[in-house]
């Protein structure tokens, strides 16, 4: 009898597995209803079909994007796939009486991987894997942190002047935070406090917040600026140079890393003002990484040689960063000047993030070319007021936006994906005469960055927060206090220092 009654007793097991699948896969479902909802509303007056189905695809995304609903590198392929089919299955954009065909959605959806943003960003990557493979970054952070005084705040400032140094040489927030976290560990234990302290605190949060500030100093820090620069490439062919950017973000880079110093300073003030014998525990640190090896000599040569030809770009050359940058990784792998291998590189390569980001700039130009974008925007012009608006205001009102929606995502570079599409076209449909479309939509990019407010918003703050140095409150609260700084930086600078560059 009991034999027979078995199967019967089993139920729950299978019902509690079913709500733990749809637990894990809200985000999924929550997308794909979002998608379907979209596809079966009737297509609004003067939008293709095309149009109409990128803009379910875009939804798709930024939902599966904000609740981290799929791996990066996966949702990618899926978008891939989504924009083979539903464009392939649209009538054609030339001649509406024929379907497009998923050949060439396909070719839509994989042709952000022609651009020239995304070798860039790939060779980048190449570099930071460098570094990493040398302990070139290593060895310039103990180097300057081993110069500074044994005093809290002079360490904390020497954490923020290490930030800047890495950034102009590591083009990976990931890669830069990653090599600094261990040091920063290093520095607190010599000065012999606990992961807890205050100091602790003040100093990891301190370190993340620099990289997050100088991605926006800095165009060849942040795959974010990149995807903005392929979206800009696409749309007006013209780039803006390293110089360009750097001479448009810098004193916002310096002004934020200024206030962080205080902020930091003022809300999470360290146990003790000084920590005897701090700087030898440094300098130790550094002597036991021994001599400066040949591969460190011939990286630090080339990081050099490149960062002189993105800063003279376009004033003594020709050369674009992409192809300077490519260049200086083949030189990388050559036999004699080389200084790694291909089976050395390649475990330190997050390929996701080349997928995403391929795939990003084919969403976002597939929006403009289908005028998926165009027409969304000429919602955003209506409802907020901007056809008439000043370049001044656009900036205020398009900044607070991105602020707000980046509390949603996990990733800059996937906000920018789906966010400067929509914030081009929004510029292309306001009537304000002169507006330069190209600053604006670099200004708007440095607000992309923003991440300072919640952990779950850039992968490096999530690096830092694993080292259990700080809560996730502490990180809130500063994080706020920097955003309206930030803003209110960008209001000031937007009336001053970029209107005379002609920007605003």
């Amino acid at each position: 009898m009991s034999l027979a009654r078995a199967p019967l007793d089993r139920p729950a097991p299978s019902a509690a597995a079913e709500r733990g699948w749809f637990a894990k896969n809200w985000g999924l479902l929550l997308a794909v209803a979002a998608l379907v909802a979209i596809l079966l509303l009737p297509t609004p007056a003067g939008l293709p079909v095309a149009g109409h189905r990128m803009l379910a695809i875009l939804v798709f995304a930024v939902i599966i994007w904000m609740t981290e609903a799929l791996d990066y590198a996966v949702s990618a392929v899926v978008i891939a796939a989504l924009m083979a089919f539903l464009l392939g299955t649209s009538p054609s954009l030339t001649n509406p009486k024929v379907l497009m065909g998923t050949s060439a959605g396909l070719g839509m959806a994989f042709g952000g991987f022609a651009n020239t943003a995304l070798a860039l960003v790939a060779a980048a990557l190449f570099i930071a894997a460098a570094m990493t493979i040398t302990g070139l970054d290593k060895r310039i952070a103990l180097t300057i942190l081993s110069r500074v005084g044994t005093e809290t705040r002079h360490v904390l400032a020497g954490s923020i002047l290490v930030g800047f140094v890495i950034a102009l040489l590591v083009p990976s927030t990931t890669a830069r935070v990653s090599c600094l976290v261990p040091i920063m560990l290093g520095i607190i234990a010599a000065f012999g406090v606990s992961k807890k302290s205050a100091f602790a605190g003040m100093l990891m949060i301190t370190t993340v917040q620099t990289a997050s500030i100088w991605n926006v100093g800095i165009k060849t820090a942040a795959a974010q600026n990149m995807v903005a620069i392929g979206f800009i490439e696409k749309a007006f062919q013209r780039s803006i140079t390293w110089l360009e950017w750097f001479t448009a973000a810098a004193p916002f880079g310096v002004l934020m890393s200024i206030a962080l110093y205080f902020v930091m300073t003022r809300m999470m003030p360290a146990e003790v003002q000084e920590f005897p014998g701090g700087r030898q525990a440094i300098r130790k640190a550094l002597s036991d990484l021994g001599p400066m090896k040949t591969s460190e000599k011939k990286l630090l040569v080339i990081s050099l040689t490149l960062l002189a030809l993105w800063a003279t770009e376009g004033v003594l050359h020709k050369f674009d960063t992409s192809s300077t940058t490519v260049a200086a990784v083949a030189l990388m792998f050559l036999p004699g000047i080389g200084i790694m291998s291909w089976k050395q590189a390649q475990p330190n390569i997050p390929w996701g993030t080349i997928v995403l980001f391929g795939i990003g700039i084919s969403l976002g130009t597939a929006l403009l070319q289908t005028k998926g974008a165009v027409w969304l925007a000429d919602l955003v012009v209506l409802e907020f007021g901007l056809k008439q608006a000043t370049a001044f205001f656009i900036l205020g009102v398009m900044s607070l936006f991105l602020i707000i929606i980046h509390l949603g995502f996990a990733s800059a570079t996937a906000l920018a994906a789906a966010m400067i599409p929509i914030v081009i076209a929004v510029l292309q449909g306001v009537a304000t005469p002169g507006i330069n479309i190209v600053g604006m939509t670099m200004l708007l990019q440095f607000v992309v960055s923003f991440g300072f407010i919640l952990v779950v918003n850039a992968p490096q703050n999530m690096v830092a927060y694993g080292t259990d140095t700080f809560e996730a409150r502490d990180f809130v609260r500063t994080g706020l206090v920097l955003t309206v700084i930030a803003f209110v930086l960008v209001m000031v600078l937007g009336a001053t220092y970029w209107r005379w560059l002609g920007y605003v």
